[in-house]
Protein backbone atom coordinates (compact mmCIF):
# COMPACT_ATOMS: atom_id res chain seq x y z
CA UNK A 1 0.00 0.00 0.00
CA UNK A 2 0.88 3.76 -0.73
CA UNK A 3 2.67 5.13 2.51
CA UNK A 4 -0.14 7.98 1.84
CA UNK A 5 -2.90 5.00 2.37
CA UNK A 6 -1.93 3.23 5.20
CA UNK A 7 -4.42 0.15 5.88
CA UNK A 8 -6.09 2.08 8.92
CA UNK A 9 -6.89 5.26 6.70
CA UNK A 10 -10.75 5.19 7.14
CA UNK A 11 -11.01 4.49 2.96
CA UNK A 12 -8.78 1.46 2.79
CA UNK A 13 -10.80 -0.18 5.68
CA UNK A 14 -13.96 0.24 4.02
CA UNK A 15 -12.83 -1.85 1.07
CA UNK A 16 -10.98 -4.31 3.09
CA UNK A 17 -13.70 -4.83 5.86
CA UNK A 18 -15.88 -7.36 3.96
CA UNK A 19 -13.13 -9.60 3.63
CA UNK A 20 -12.34 -9.46 7.20
CA UNK A 21 -15.66 -9.81 8.37
CA UNK A 22 -15.65 -13.38 6.61
CA UNK A 23 -12.25 -14.21 8.04
CA UNK A 24 -14.35 -14.09 11.29
CA UNK A 25 -17.00 -15.82 9.92
CA UNK A 26 -14.59 -18.61 8.49
CA UNK A 27 -13.03 -18.94 11.59
CA UNK A 28 -15.84 -19.51 13.77
CA UNK A 29 -17.59 -22.07 11.18
CA UNK A 30 -14.22 -24.09 11.52
CA UNK A 31 -14.11 -23.98 15.15
CA UNK A 32 -17.64 -25.16 15.18
CA UNK A 33 -16.98 -28.31 12.85
CA UNK A 34 -14.26 -29.04 15.06
CA UNK A 35 -16.12 -28.95 17.83
CA UNK A 36 -18.74 -30.84 16.54
CA UNK A 37 -16.61 -33.84 16.16
CA UNK A 38 -15.10 -33.85 19.49
CA UNK A 39 -11.63 -31.72 19.21
CA UNK A 40 -10.51 -29.71 21.90
CA UNK A 41 -9.01 -26.25 21.32
CA UNK A 42 -5.53 -26.18 22.98
CA UNK A 43 -3.28 -22.71 23.08
CA UNK A 44 0.40 -23.54 22.94
CA UNK A 45 2.77 -20.93 23.92
CA UNK A 46 4.47 -18.90 21.80
CA UNK A 47 7.47 -18.96 23.47
CA UNK A 48 9.83 -21.88 22.61
CA UNK A 49 12.90 -23.68 23.66
CA UNK A 50 13.48 -24.54 19.83
CA UNK A 51 11.41 -22.69 16.93
CA UNK A 52 11.43 -26.13 15.33
CA UNK A 53 14.42 -27.87 13.48
CA UNK A 54 13.78 -27.54 9.11
CA UNK A 55 16.92 -26.26 7.63
CA UNK A 56 15.43 -23.28 5.23
CA UNK A 57 12.94 -21.98 8.24
CA UNK A 58 14.21 -18.99 10.26
CA UNK A 59 12.94 -17.58 13.16
CA UNK A 60 12.28 -14.35 15.38
CA UNK A 61 14.52 -15.28 18.67
CA UNK A 62 14.89 -13.37 21.74
CA UNK A 63 15.94 -13.58 24.99
CA UNK A 64 14.57 -14.81 28.57
CA UNK A 65 15.98 -13.37 31.64
CA UNK A 66 14.91 -15.04 35.27
CA UNK A 67 14.70 -12.62 38.75
CA UNK A 68 18.20 -13.46 39.10
CA UNK A 69 19.46 -12.11 36.00
CA UNK A 70 20.43 -15.01 34.13
CA UNK A 71 19.75 -15.09 30.22
CA UNK A 72 18.96 -17.77 28.04
CA UNK A 73 17.22 -17.86 24.26
CA UNK A 74 13.86 -18.27 23.38
CA UNK A 75 11.93 -18.14 20.15
CA UNK A 76 8.83 -17.54 18.72
CA UNK A 77 7.15 -20.55 17.64
CA UNK A 78 7.32 -21.59 13.91
CA UNK A 79 4.37 -23.96 14.43
CA UNK A 80 2.83 -25.60 17.19
CA UNK A 81 3.74 -28.52 16.28
CA UNK A 82 6.82 -29.72 19.33
CA UNK A 83 3.83 -28.17 21.94
CA UNK A 84 0.40 -29.76 20.27
CA UNK A 85 2.84 -33.62 20.47
CA UNK A 86 3.27 -33.13 24.30
CA UNK A 87 -0.06 -32.71 24.43
CA UNK A 88 -0.90 -36.00 22.51
CA UNK A 89 1.84 -37.85 24.75
CA UNK A 90 0.12 -36.36 27.51
CA UNK A 91 -3.15 -38.26 26.84
CA UNK A 92 -5.40 -35.91 24.31
CA UNK A 93 -6.79 -37.56 21.52
CA UNK A 94 -7.94 -34.92 19.22
CA UNK A 95 -6.27 -31.48 19.50
CA UNK A 96 -6.70 -28.34 17.91
CA UNK A 97 -4.63 -25.23 17.54
CA UNK A 98 -5.82 -22.13 16.24
CA UNK A 99 -3.25 -18.97 16.51
CA UNK A 100 -0.27 -16.97 15.33
CA UNK A 101 3.17 -18.57 14.42
CA UNK A 102 6.28 -16.22 13.20
CA UNK A 103 8.79 -17.17 10.64
CA UNK A 104 11.36 -14.43 9.36
CA UNK A 105 12.76 -13.75 6.56
CA UNK A 106 9.73 -14.15 4.93
CA UNK A 107 7.43 -11.86 2.76
CA UNK A 108 5.39 -11.96 -0.14
CA UNK A 109 1.90 -11.92 -1.83
CA UNK A 110 1.57 -15.56 -0.11
CA UNK A 111 3.80 -14.80 2.95
CA UNK A 112 4.27 -12.34 5.99
CA UNK A 113 6.17 -12.96 8.98
CA UNK A 114 3.02 -13.25 11.57
CA UNK A 115 0.11 -15.86 10.08
CA UNK A 116 -2.29 -17.46 11.23
CA UNK A 117 -1.79 -21.66 11.45
CA UNK A 118 -4.58 -23.82 11.61
CA UNK A 119 -3.08 -26.80 13.18
CA UNK A 120 -4.93 -30.40 14.07
CA UNK A 121 -4.22 -33.84 15.05
CA UNK A 122 -6.18 -37.26 15.27
CA UNK A 123 -4.25 -39.97 17.22
CA UNK A 124 -4.74 -43.86 16.33
CA UNK A 125 -5.96 -42.33 13.07
CA UNK A 126 -4.24 -42.42 9.60
CA UNK A 127 -3.26 -39.31 7.92
CA UNK A 128 -5.58 -40.21 4.97
CA UNK A 129 -8.57 -38.60 7.33
CA UNK A 130 -6.34 -35.73 7.47
CA UNK A 131 -6.98 -35.83 3.53
CA UNK A 132 -10.56 -35.33 4.20
CA UNK A 133 -10.76 -32.95 6.80
CA UNK A 134 -8.78 -30.54 4.42
CA UNK A 135 -11.41 -31.29 1.48
CA UNK A 136 -14.75 -30.41 4.26
CA UNK A 137 -12.60 -27.14 5.14
CA UNK A 138 -12.33 -26.22 1.67
CA UNK A 139 -15.93 -26.49 0.88
CA UNK A 140 -16.72 -25.09 4.15
CA UNK A 141 -14.97 -21.82 3.44
CA UNK A 142 -16.13 -21.13 0.37
CA UNK A 143 -19.72 -21.82 1.32
CA UNK A 144 -19.62 -19.32 4.30
CA UNK A 145 -17.96 -16.93 2.20
CA UNK A 146 -20.49 -17.41 -0.91
CA UNK A 147 -17.93 -18.53 -3.50
CA UNK A 148 -18.91 -20.92 -5.75
CA UNK A 149 -14.88 -21.49 -7.02
CA UNK A 150 -11.51 -20.22 -5.62
CA UNK A 151 -8.77 -18.35 -7.92
CA UNK A 152 -5.56 -17.23 -7.50
CA UNK A 153 -3.64 -15.38 -10.46
CA UNK A 154 -6.13 -16.80 -13.27
CA UNK A 155 -6.07 -19.93 -12.06
CA UNK A 156 -9.21 -21.31 -10.77
CA UNK A 157 -10.92 -24.79 -8.68
CA UNK A 158 -13.65 -25.76 -7.61
CA UNK A 159 -13.79 -26.01 -3.55
CA UNK A 160 -16.81 -27.97 -3.36
CA UNK A 161 -15.41 -31.36 -5.84
CA UNK A 162 -13.25 -34.11 -4.58
CA UNK A 163 -9.04 -33.36 -4.62
CA UNK A 164 -7.18 -35.89 -6.79
CA UNK A 165 -4.44 -37.25 -5.28
CA UNK A 166 -1.11 -38.08 -6.59
CA UNK A 167 2.12 -38.88 -5.81
CA UNK A 168 5.27 -36.82 -5.33
CA UNK A 169 6.90 -38.99 -8.05
CA UNK A 170 4.02 -39.10 -10.46
CA UNK A 171 3.71 -35.44 -10.13
CA UNK A 172 7.79 -35.89 -11.03
CA UNK A 173 6.93 -37.95 -14.17
CA UNK A 174 4.07 -36.12 -15.18
CA UNK A 175 4.89 -32.54 -15.53
CA UNK A 176 8.70 -32.87 -15.77
CA UNK A 177 9.57 -36.01 -17.17
CA UNK A 178 11.55 -37.35 -14.32
CA UNK A 179 11.93 -40.37 -12.29
CA UNK A 180 12.40 -39.41 -9.20
CA UNK A 181 12.40 -42.56 -7.48
CA UNK A 182 15.85 -43.85 -9.55
CA UNK A 183 17.34 -41.14 -7.82
CA UNK A 184 16.69 -42.72 -4.09
CA UNK A 185 18.32 -45.69 -3.36
CA UNK A 186 16.46 -48.80 -1.20
CA UNK A 187 17.22 -47.23 2.30
CA UNK A 188 15.56 -43.49 1.23
CA UNK A 189 18.67 -42.12 0.52
CA UNK A 190 19.74 -40.09 -2.45
CA UNK A 191 21.47 -39.68 -5.36
CA UNK A 192 22.62 -36.29 -6.16
CA UNK A 193 24.51 -37.23 -9.21
CA UNK A 194 21.47 -39.12 -10.91
CA UNK A 195 18.66 -36.32 -9.84
CA UNK A 196 21.34 -33.69 -11.24
CA UNK A 197 21.38 -34.93 -14.51
CA UNK A 198 17.90 -35.60 -14.61
CA UNK A 199 16.95 -32.03 -14.71
CA UNK A 200 19.24 -31.18 -16.86
CA UNK A 201 17.88 -33.38 -19.29
CA UNK A 202 14.57 -31.52 -18.18
CA UNK A 203 16.28 -28.44 -19.65
CA UNK A 204 16.53 -27.24 -15.96
CA UNK A 205 19.46 -25.51 -14.72
CA UNK A 206 21.84 -27.19 -12.16
CA UNK A 207 24.80 -26.05 -9.81
CA UNK A 208 27.83 -27.84 -9.27
CA UNK A 209 27.43 -27.30 -5.02
CA UNK A 210 22.90 -28.04 -5.61
CA UNK A 211 22.62 -30.75 -2.84
CA UNK A 212 19.71 -33.24 -3.98
CA UNK A 213 17.37 -31.42 -1.92
CA UNK A 214 18.04 -27.89 -3.57
CA UNK A 215 16.97 -29.77 -7.02
CA UNK A 216 14.26 -31.56 -5.68
CA UNK A 217 12.93 -28.21 -4.77
CA UNK A 218 13.62 -26.43 -7.66
CA UNK A 219 11.24 -28.54 -9.69
CA UNK A 220 8.76 -28.82 -7.10
CA UNK A 221 8.67 -24.82 -7.56
CA UNK A 222 9.36 -24.07 -11.13
CA UNK A 223 7.45 -27.38 -12.76
CA UNK A 224 5.13 -29.08 -10.40
CA UNK A 225 3.20 -26.32 -7.71
CA UNK A 226 1.95 -24.00 -10.42
CA UNK A 227 -0.05 -26.89 -12.22
CA UNK A 228 -1.33 -28.65 -8.93
CA UNK A 229 -4.87 -27.68 -7.88
CA UNK A 230 -6.29 -26.61 -11.26
CA UNK A 231 -9.79 -26.94 -11.74
CA UNK A 232 -9.95 -29.04 -8.07
CA UNK A 233 -7.39 -29.48 -5.36
CA UNK A 234 -4.66 -31.04 -5.28
CA UNK A 235 -3.20 -34.19 -2.87
CA UNK A 236 0.10 -34.26 -3.35
CA UNK A 237 1.26 -37.30 -1.43
CA UNK A 238 3.99 -39.83 -0.47
CA UNK A 239 7.09 -37.25 -0.42
CA UNK A 240 10.52 -38.68 -0.44
CA UNK A 241 11.51 -39.59 3.37
CA UNK A 242 14.68 -36.98 2.72
CA UNK A 243 11.87 -34.06 2.46
CA UNK A 244 9.60 -35.43 5.09
CA UNK A 245 11.77 -35.11 8.56
CA UNK A 246 8.59 -35.67 10.70
CA UNK A 247 6.67 -37.96 9.02
CA UNK A 248 6.98 -41.60 9.37
CA UNK A 249 7.65 -44.35 6.70
CA UNK A 250 5.19 -45.01 4.30
CA UNK A 251 4.60 -49.27 5.64
CA UNK A 252 4.59 -50.15 1.25
CA UNK A 253 7.49 -48.45 0.38
CA UNK A 254 10.83 -46.65 3.02
CA UNK A 255 11.77 -45.07 0.42
CA UNK A 256 8.64 -42.23 0.63
CA UNK A 257 6.83 -41.27 3.53
CA UNK A 258 3.40 -40.70 4.93
CA UNK A 259 3.41 -36.72 4.44
CA UNK A 260 1.51 -34.73 2.31
CA UNK A 261 0.43 -31.35 0.90
CA UNK A 262 -2.75 -29.77 -0.23
CA UNK A 263 -3.00 -27.20 -3.03
CA UNK A 264 -5.55 -24.99 -4.61
CA UNK A 265 -5.11 -22.42 -7.48
CA UNK A 266 -1.07 -23.24 -7.08
CA UNK A 267 -1.42 -21.99 -3.91
CA UNK A 268 0.49 -24.39 -0.80
CA UNK A 269 -2.43 -24.45 2.03
CA UNK A 270 -1.53 -27.48 3.95
CA UNK A 271 0.74 -29.58 4.83
CA UNK A 272 -0.02 -33.03 6.50
CA UNK A 273 1.93 -36.17 8.25
CA UNK A 274 1.62 -39.65 9.60
CA UNK A 275 3.80 -38.62 12.65
CA UNK A 276 7.17 -40.27 13.22
CA UNK A 277 7.78 -41.54 16.60
CA UNK A 278 11.09 -43.05 16.41
CA UNK A 279 12.99 -40.38 19.09
CA UNK A 280 16.30 -41.93 18.01
CA UNK A 281 15.47 -41.47 14.35
CA UNK A 282 13.60 -37.84 15.09
CA UNK A 283 17.07 -36.77 16.54
CA UNK A 284 19.34 -37.81 13.57
CA UNK A 285 17.19 -36.34 11.31
CA UNK A 286 16.99 -32.83 13.26
CA UNK A 287 20.86 -33.62 13.31
CA UNK A 288 21.48 -33.78 10.14
CA UNK A 289 19.08 -30.75 9.56
CA UNK A 290 20.32 -28.65 11.32
CA UNK A 291 24.07 -29.45 9.90
CA UNK A 292 22.34 -28.44 6.19
CA UNK A 293 21.52 -24.81 8.12
CA UNK A 294 24.49 -24.36 9.48
CA UNK A 295 26.18 -25.39 6.28
CA UNK A 296 23.87 -22.84 4.31
CA UNK A 297 23.24 -19.86 6.57
CA UNK A 298 25.96 -20.47 9.46
CA UNK A 299 23.84 -21.04 12.06
CA UNK A 300 21.26 -23.81 13.94
CA UNK A 301 18.85 -23.64 16.51
CA UNK A 302 18.78 -25.87 19.81
CA UNK A 303 16.81 -29.39 19.91
CA UNK A 304 13.65 -29.34 22.02
CA UNK A 305 14.80 -32.38 24.10
CA UNK A 306 11.22 -32.64 25.87
CA UNK A 307 10.12 -33.02 22.82
CA UNK A 308 12.17 -36.02 21.74
CA UNK A 309 11.52 -37.19 24.78
CA UNK A 310 8.00 -36.90 24.96
CA UNK A 311 7.96 -38.88 21.51
CA UNK A 312 8.51 -42.08 23.87
CA UNK A 313 4.70 -41.56 25.29
CA UNK A 314 2.88 -40.53 21.63
CA UNK A 315 0.70 -42.49 20.26
CA UNK A 316 0.75 -43.23 16.91
CA UNK A 317 -0.95 -40.15 15.45
CA UNK A 318 -1.40 -37.71 12.22
CA UNK A 319 -1.52 -33.94 12.11
CA UNK A 320 -1.56 -31.54 9.74
CA UNK A 321 -0.91 -27.66 9.40
CA UNK A 322 -3.08 -25.22 7.37
CA UNK A 323 -2.11 -21.48 6.12
CA UNK A 324 -5.83 -20.17 7.53
CA UNK A 325 -5.10 -16.62 5.96
CA UNK A 326 -4.45 -18.59 2.38
CA UNK A 327 -7.46 -19.98 3.03
CA UNK A 328 -9.31 -17.07 3.45
CA UNK A 329 -7.32 -15.40 0.61
CA UNK A 330 -9.08 -17.79 -1.74
CA UNK A 331 -12.16 -17.98 -0.41
CA UNK A 332 -12.57 -14.25 -0.82
CA UNK A 333 -10.74 -13.36 -3.83
CA UNK A 334 -8.10 -11.70 -2.21
CA UNK A 335 -4.67 -11.04 -4.14
CA UNK A 336 -2.46 -10.35 -1.38
CA UNK A 337 -2.15 -12.01 2.17
CA UNK A 338 -1.83 -8.25 4.05
CA UNK A 339 -5.78 -8.27 2.49
CA UNK A 340 -7.15 -10.44 5.01
CA UNK A 341 -5.23 -9.44 8.22
CA UNK A 342 -6.97 -7.50 10.75
CA UNK A 343 -3.62 -5.59 11.37
CA UNK A 344 -0.68 -6.37 9.06
CA UNK A 345 2.85 -6.24 10.43
CA UNK A 346 4.59 -3.04 9.25
CA UNK A 347 6.98 -3.26 6.33
CA UNK A 348 10.96 -1.76 6.85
Amino acid sequence: MPLSSPWWSPHIHADRRPRLLARNAIAADIRAWFAARDFIEVETAALQVSPGNEAHLAAFATEAVTTAGARFPLYLHTSPEFAAKKLLAAGEKRILSFGKVFRNRERGPLHHPEFTMLEWYRAGEPYTRLMEDCAALLALAADRAGAKTFSFRGREADPFAAPERITVAQAFSKFAGIDLMATIRADGSTERGALDAAVASAGMRTAPDDTWADLFSRVMVEKIEPLLGIGRATVLCEYPTAEAALARPAAHDPRVAERFELYCCGVELANGFGELTDAAEQRRRFEAEMDEKERVYSERYPLDEDFLAALALMPEASGVALGFDRLVMLATGARRIDDVLWVPVAEA
